[in-house]
């Protein structure tokens, strides 16, 4: 059975992932901090093992993943998943509060992630995994207001291609997913405040959509990858912006 580690596992992308990859045969480590939604995930699933973990924290991150590899052996992907938009606005108006949270979570934590799959993908037998980091159109093209979140995801795209050269020696691809619109409650809040600010509605695909993506990456051989994938609600005015 193939092993996945999904972080921000609780809700939104990461549950709809998790729940893929369950139908798909894989076991599955579901890594957030709410444990409730955690435990509702696992609920009927033997081959779901809840991780409670803020993954900002380093020891709590390595303690997590040692539980995952006492579990189940092996570590196939990680899927980098944990995130947060925070505070729209200006870059004036931006509390520094929401700037750090953004960038402990986005960065601090996909790098800690990062780091703890890498180690233990390196040092198992037979070697190698795939990282899977969730980046985000915003690394490319921007939304308004979006300061905090589109800095933290160009350092995802650096953490990407960084780890897909340092992986080679051991085996261990790293790609990127940039998701554009899956229908999440962040997206809907996002849409909520949008509309009550006069503007249009986000076009929406469904999460679901996002989460195959992810599968389809995962399961590609040791000799391809991913290296960047984008998947977007179609009408999304990501093409021909300006």
């Amino acid at each position: 059975m193939k092993t996945i580690l999904i972080t921000g596992a609780s809700s939104g992308i990461g549950r709809a992932t998790a729940e893929v990859f369950l139908d798909a045969g894989w076991a599955v480590g579901a890594l957030a901090r709410r444990w409730d939604k955690l435990q509702d995930l696992a609920a009927g699933h033997d081959a779901v093992l809840p991780l409670q973990c803020d993954v900002t924290d380093p020891k709590a991150v390595d303690a997590a993943f040692d539980i995952f590899m006492e579990r189940f052996g092996r570590m196939d992907v990680l899927f980098n998943n944990a995130g947060l938009f925070g505070q729209s606005g200006t870059i004036d108006t931006v509390p520094i509060d929401s700037w750090l949270q953004v960038m402990h979570t986005n960065i601090n934590g996909m790098f800690l992630c990062a780091r703890a799959a890498f180690a233990r993908m390196r040092h198992q037998v037979p070697q190698g995994g795939r990282i899977i980091n969730n980046g985000s159109l915003s690394a490319y093209v921007p939304r308004e207001g979006s300061v905090s979140y589109t800095m933290s995801k160009h350092a995802v795209t650096g953490l990407t291609r960084t780890l897909s050269l340092d992986g080679r020696a051991f085996d261990i691809a790293c790609g990127q997913i940039d998701i554009g619109n899956a229908m999440t409650d962040l997206v809907e809040d996002l849409n909520t405040r949008r509309v009550a600010e006069g503007l249009q509605p986000l076009p929406m695909m469904d999460v679901a959509e996002a989460a195959n993506s992810v599968l389809h990456m995962a399961q590609m051989p040791p000799s391809a990858n991913v290296q960047f994938m984008t998947v977007m609600a179609t009408k999304m005015p990501y093409i021909g912006r300006g």
